[in-house]
């Protein structure tokens, strides 16, 4: 039956640490309880005892979206079975269990990560959101219990909740590059303005990626202007699955630096060759966990 509110039961599971370990933009924290937009839906989640209950403003038909989203029902106990028995592994794996991997949607994973670079997470939640709340469409909130919703975001400010859609390709094609950089994206305007073009005008099927496996998928998304290696991994790994990709930023190389090799300075090329080979079948989900460990536990 069609209901506002669900439990989905779930153990090992940290709401907080997936949520906010750099895979999404559009998550936020009030009190107890996250905000966010999955599709059209607008959703509050809280982490409890026995899962994660969830609320929508208006009766959901089917919650497998958000099953989908959240990946609970993904073994996490087998996936860390697979992780290299190593000293930094189970440091990370010890500080941030139950962190898990979203499934997003591959359009918006993308965009988010091209305005991702070279910026912290906070700028790039602050850009995302400019950039629904003009172009995307406003959708209604679940009941606030008379609870006056906004979140403290550091030195930034006060955010509200975000309650609009992602943007779609072709909403993006149809702007200028003004209007994009209006949204406080700067030079990554043309990226996702040639980008949304690109796949609006059919030169590149997202849907096809799910079908090839890794390397032409990797190859496929780099087809898109501006979209490199790093870029490509992570919406491989947060959008479609791909726990083959191991994204590589100046966090992870800092970390495999520190961690792996602190006695000798190893290059970039040594750094990738060494994370392809050494973290097993998930290891995208193991960089992942030293990504979260490096930011949050080590600074």
């Amino acid at each position: 039956m069609a209901a506002t509110e669900i439990l989905l039961p779930v153990r090992d599971y940290d709401l907080a640490a997936t949520l906010d370990s750099g895979q999404v933009f559009r998550w936020r924290q009030f009190e107890n309880f996250w905000h966010g937009v999955i599709g059209k839906q607008f959703v509050r989640l809280t982490q409890t005892e026995n899962g994660i209950h969830a609320q929508a403003a208006a009766p959901v038909d089917d919650w497998n979206f958000l099953r989908e989203f959240l990946q609970t029902e993904t073994d996490l106990s087998a996936i860390l079975k697979t992780f290299p028995d190593d000293e930094p592994m189970r440091a990370a794996v010890a500080s941030c269990r139950g962190l898990r991997l979203l499934r997003q949607d591959p359009w918006e994973c993308l965009a988010s990560f091209i305005l991702s670079s070279t910026k912290q997470i906070v700028q790039i939640r602050q850009i995302v959101a400019l950039l629904c709340e003009r172009f995307g469409e406003r959708l209604a909130p679940p009941p606030a219990n008379g609870r006056r919703l906004v979140h403290h975001d550091g030195a930034h400010g006060v955010m509200r909740p975000a309650n609009f859609s992602f943007p779609s390709p072709q909403r993006i094609a149809a702007c200028t590059e003004a209007d994009l950089r209006a949204c406080k994206m700067g030079f990554r305007a043309p990226g996702l303005l040639n980008a949304a073009r690109q796949i609006a005008g059919d030169q590149l099927d997202l849907g096809k990626i799910r079908t090839l496996d890794y390397a032409a998928a990797r190859a496929e998304l780099m087809k898109l202007h501006g979209v490199g290696g790093k870029i490509a991994d992570c919406v491989l790994l947060f959008g479609y699955g791909f726990d083959a990709a191991f994204p590589v930023d100046v966090w992870i190389e800092r970390a495999l630096q520190e961690l792996y090799f602190p006695r000798r300075r190893a290059s970039e090329k040594r750094l990738h060759r060494f994370a392809a080979t050494h973290f097993g079948p998930h290891a995208g989900y193991a960089q992942q966990y030293l990504f979260h460990f490096m930011r949050t536990k080590r600074g």
